[in-house]
């Protein structure tokens, strides 16, 4: 006997169901808050060197300061990383005439102003991470992602040891003690240490969420599971973006974006532990008061195991025969997802997957202002568009399969990446629309990819599964901010790498198995 007959038994998905999915999509809005929250918390304003006030100034106005003191690109704006060694007292006559001569031009010696009039204060302004200290803005949000990195691993095993619930309630404590912390950091270090640390945190809710839905849902409903579920990763990217609108402070946005996970922890004491595991697990009782509770707020209250099905057992007995799948003594680990051939195969595969789906996503979520729209613009269409994107996915999973739609969704992502390297910037519709296309794709990618992975896996190692394949998005995750570093090599090289990565691991994705109408598997001998 399966677990989907019992669940057919006391109800696949009727208010119980309806009330856990509820419950769980709290924290997934918190999520693309934090994660997508290094547009808006290290942004960088426009800036130039501080000019020290000198006598021969006294009559000069602002701009006529700044002329004699600061070089001019091409375009004719203000250089934001060099001043003149000397006042150019000349330019004042003739301001086209800019000198030649490079040894007159040095880097800023007395700091930077910069410009107030869209944010209070970024991390950028609060310890002048521009310039030659770039590349620490940009690490901020590779610090982050590390971290998710360590804690997709840490809880994918401890959530199949310890159980989902458990740990899913210590993410959400430990994001909001670490968020907190964050909000209050008083240097970088400090900073990049508790950022690092929430990221650890956070990665408990992204990994368990999800599976613990899934988990009490039957098989028709789990891609509707999996679609509602993440509809609120889009609603959450649309908040961040009226909060980042009305929050122009960093210390108050991370605080802001933090808050809400409280609710989430008062609301998870309605929600129960996985019966799957409690029954993989051999906690038979726990499992049994749940299934009942199931049972009555289902309308099943004369439920027992049809006889069809299991004629002389009661339920209690059914559940620890079910239990006795597990052999006694018998435990997994990451190692696990690689021992037998098929798995072996599934896990190298969906690794891949995962990292491409999260390069690409992050690649074009932290690229906000090079399409042409305002980034608080930008930020709310690319969360709206994501709402019919999964919509879409919502039929496709289930007309053409999973495989098809993972694959083409990413490879597509990747096209629509390479289409904007190539589009001249002054196409600014052409290139906006072609982004929020990629866009689109790009978050179909990615909600296919956690339904899909979370079907690929068996119950014993579903969350160790789940745990890898999210350490290989946050790699994905980490990488992505340093690539917009290359573009010093040449400026469309984080584009190109964006859209090949994109495109070999969206190819990838033929190669693994279809699970469209497929039973949870339970046991690894259920995958051979």
């Amino acid at each position: 006997m399966k677990f989907e007959d019992l669940l057919l038994e006391i109800g696949g998905f009727g208010r119980f169901q309806v009330l856990i999915l509820f419950i769980l999509c709290l924290p997934r809005i918190n999520l693309p808050m934090h994660f997508l929250l290094h547009n808006f918390l290290a942004a960088t304003p426009s800036h130039h060197c501080a000019i020290p006030h000198q006598e021969a100034f006294v009559n000069l106005t602002v701009e006529e300061v700044l002329l004699i003191s600061i070089p001019r690109e091409p375009d004719g704006t203000f250089r934001s990383c060099e001043m003149f060694s000397q006042p150019q007292f000349h330019l004042l006559l003739n301001s086209s005439l800019q000198p030649e001569n490079s040894s007159i031009i040095q880097h800023c010696q007395h700091g930077w102003v910069y410009d107030h009039s869209q944010f209070t204060s970024t991390i950028s302004t609060q310890w002048d991470l521009v310039c030659e200290q770039r590349g620490l803005n940009q690490a901020t949000a590779t610090f982050f992602f590390i971290g998710v990195t360590v804690g997709a691993m840490v809880f994918g095993y401890l959530s199949d040891r310890f159980g989902r619930k458990a740990m899913l309630l210590l993410s959400l404590v430990c994001s909001i003690i670490f968020g907190m912390l964050s909000a209050a950091s008083v240097s970088y270090s400090m900073l990049a240490i508790t950022r690092t640390l929430t990221g650890v945190a956070l990665s408990g809710m992204s990994l368990i969420v999800l599976p613990l839905g899934m988990e009490w849902v039957d098989i028709q409903h789990r891609t509707i599971t999996g679609i509602l579920t993440s509809i609120f990763w889009s609603i959450g990217n649309m908040l961040l973006a009226m909060l980042a609108y009305l929050v122009r402070e960093w210390h108050w946005l991370l605080v802001a974006v933090t808050a809400p996970c409280l609710l989430s922890t008062v609301c998870l004491w309605w929600v129960p532990e996985s019966a799957r595991w409690l029954i993989a697990n051999g906690k038979v009782k726990q499992a049994h008061r749940h299934l009942l509770r199931c049972a009555r707020m289902n309308g099943r209250k004369d439920f027992a195991v049809s006889p069809e099905l299991f004629p002389s057992f009661h339920l209690s007995q059914v559940l620890r025969w079910m239990a006795t799948d597990k052999k006694p003594g018998e435990s997994y680990s990451y190692i696990s997802l690689f021992r037998t051939p098929v798995l072996r195969k599934i896990s190298l595969c969906s690794g891949a997957v995962w990292f491409g789906v999260a390069f690409s996503y992050y690649g074009m979520s932290m690229n906000l202002t090079s399409f042409g729209l305002n980034m608080y613009l930008s930020q709310f269409v690319f969360g709206v568009i994501e709402i019919p994107a999964k919509v879409i996915m919502y039929f496709l999973v289930n007309r053409i399969g999973r495989r098809q739609s993972q694959a083409w969704a990413l490879i597509l992502t990747g096209l629509c990446i390479g289409a904007n390297v190539i589009i001249p910037k002054p196409f600014t519709s052409l290139r906006s629309v072609i982004a929020i296309m990629g866009k689109g794709f790009s978050e179909a990618a990615f909600t296919t990819v956690f339904l899909y992975t979370s079907e690929l896996y068996p119950t014993v190692l579903r969350q160790n599964g789940m745990g890898y394949t999210s350490f290989m998005a946050r790699l994905g995750g980490a990488l992505a901010p340093l690539v917009f570093l290359l573009d010093e090599v040449w400026r469309s090289l984080p584009e190109v790498t964006y859209c090949g990565v994109a495109v070999c691991c969206g190819s990838v994705a033929f190669l693994l198995p279809e699970t469209l109408n497929v039973h949870l598997p339970e046991g690894i001998e259920d995958i051979e």
